[in-house]
């Protein structure tokens, strides 16, 4: 077992080895000093590739190295050729290491610190540059060759920084969407297939850099300023995508400029590059953000929804609660109203001598108060009649028309989509404005208008109109009608209804008007997916 699992594991290093040298041959093929997209394989590979594979890495990259310090012995003298074989990993290395445990370059899966992703960029660009500056110091010149290190240096830092934004940002992109898929090749094909992202860039903004291309192929004239636009697809990708679309856009844009170089160190491709790489950098910062944001936003909405639910959870089982004891109160009026009715004739006798009358009315009123609040408690006109027959024909109706108010409900739409808690709400909302309006407002009329909707997510809107004629208030008993009132509702008026209203998703609005009073309340339908 100890000699199959060590042969798997070297054979596992020689693939990724193999696999690594294939790439930096590749890359190395179509590197130039302004755009040296080898740094961009380095950062990547130094970045995705777990720790265990990086003696292949270094194997791989020394051992093609010093097949080139070999061939090019004679030319560059021993001191180049001995420095040469020193593969740049072994620098940037401990750079991007302390990056991946000390800087939280990957804070979570599926997430990149671009801040840092970014500082680690421009950290290893200047590694590369410096690095390749010292072997310049030991290398075997021709005599009288000059070397201008301003220019140079600048031209190596753009190129590698340049390099390293054409590879490494898109490399994180294909490998988050490929851990998105738990690395499953045919998860991740058909996600990537079926991606929005895929076709907006495949369908947007290649074609427009393919455009720009032949724009400046086709004219020199007009060249320099086609190579100069290839940052627009950036900005435009990154505020639709965040980073990973500055990441795509800013690849396809190197790739445009360098097409349209007429010629290595080529003054206006460099700074079309400057100006890409500046608008790659600074639109992986902004769109790193936006996704940070994106995601609070996410977790806020996700956050309210639950909230939402458990709200409207809770409401449900607090009327299930109230619905139990109204049963036992209706059944303790019953037991009451039994008990009376089946007295003895003796003690009947006995109450007419003092004061039966007085008695039987007594009783009378503790019954319609048992009623009043066995019905505010769980309303059986809602269950029988619905919404309509409750507003209209409920013990609200009954108690205001029995008060001297004029009362009368309005009621359109299709009311019977919506669900039993929804109906309760509402009738609840009603009961507390109309109180509400009688215990401040004193109104001779109240005019309750209901409109429902059915179109996507089922809605209600509540109308509570309250007018006052003095002539007609003069004779309502305001004492009994408001004690009848508090017993039907929770007294606690605007803010009940608020909660209520918010528990569905709505909003109270009111407002005084010219003879009266006025409240709107809204509610949408629980339960239902949002437009």
């Amino acid at each position: 077992m100890r000699g199959g699992s060590w042969l798997g594991t070297m054979l596992r290093q020689a693939l990724v080895g193999g696999a690594y040298l294939g790439a930096l041959y590749l890359f190395r093929a179509v590197s130039v000093q302004h755009w040296f997209i080898l740094t961009g394989l380095h950062l990547a590979v130094l970045m995705l590739v777990p720790y265990r594979y990086w003696p292949a890495l270094f194997i791989a990259d020394t051992g093609r190295l010093a097949f080139i310090s070999y061939t090019c012995f004679d030319r560059y003298g021993a001191c180049w050729a001995l420095l040469n074989t020193i593969p740049s990993l072994a620098y940037e290395a401990p750079v991007v290491w302390w990056f991946r445990e000390h800087r939280q370059l990957f804070p979570s899966k599926g997430t990149v610190n671009m801040p840092a992703f970014v500082l680690c960029a421009l950290i290893i660009a200047i590694i590369s540059t410096v690095e390749t500056i010292v072997e310049l110091q030991f290398a075997s010149l021709p005599p009288g060759y000059v070397i201008h290190y301003g220019e140079v240096t600048a031209r190596m830092v753009l190129g590698n920084f340049m390099g390293v934004l054409t590879v490494a940002p898109i490399a994180l992109v294909i490998y988050q969407s490929f851990a998105a898929a738990n690395f499953r090749w045919r998860h991740w094909l058909h996600g990537l297939l079926g991606s929005r992202f895929l076709l907006e860039s495949m369908l947007g903004v290649l074609p427009l850099v393919a455009f720009l291309v032949w724009l400046g192929l086709r004219d020199p004239q007009i060249r320099a300023m086609a190579q100069m636009a290839m940052f627009v697809p950036v900005i435009f990708m990154a505020f639709r995508y965040g980073w990973q679309g500055a990441a795509v856009a800013g690849t396809l844009a190197s790739l445009g400029i360098v097409t349209l170089m007429p010629a290595t160190n080529d003054r206006i491709t460099m700074q079309a590059e400057t100006l890409v790489a500046m608008a790659v950098s600074t639109m992986l910062l902004v769109g790193a953000r936006m996704a940070a944001l994106n995601r609070w936003v996410e977790q806020e909405r996700f956050d309210s929804r639950m909230a939402m639910a458990l709200a409207q959870r809770n409401a449900a089982l607090g009327e299930a609660q109230l619905q139990i004891t109204a049963q036992a109160l209706n059944q303790f009026r019953s037991l009451s109203h039994g008990i009376f009715n089946k007295m003895p004739k003796k003690e009947r006798q006995t109450l007419h001598v003092v004061d039966g009358s007085g008695y039987r009315r007594d009783v009378e009123q503790a019954q319609e108060q048992l009623f009043l609040l066995t019905d505010s408690l769980d309303p059986s006109m809602l269950h029988e009649r619905g919404l309509a027959g409750a507003l209209s024909q409920g013990a609200l109706a009954r108690t205001l028309h029995e008060g001297g108010i004029k009362y009368w409900c309005d009621l359109r739409g299709p009311a019977s989509v919506l669900s039993q808690t929804m109906n309760l709400a509402v009738y609840r909302v009603v009961c507390e404005a109309v109180a509400e309006a009688c215990i401040k407002h004193e109104p001779s009329d109240v005019l309750v208008k209901v409109r429902c909707g059915a179109r996507g997510r089922p809605w209600v809107v509540v109308m509570i109109d309250a007018r006052r004629n003095l002539e007609r208030t003069m004779h309502v008993d305001w004492l009994a009608l408001r004690q009848r009132l508090r017993i039907s509702t929770t007294g606690l008026g605007r803010k009940a209804i608020e909660d209520r209203a918010a528990t569905f998703d709505g909003q109270v609005r009111e407002r005084v008007i010219h003879d009266g009073w006025r409240m709107l309340v809204s509610f949408l339908e629980p339960n239902h997916p949002r437009d």
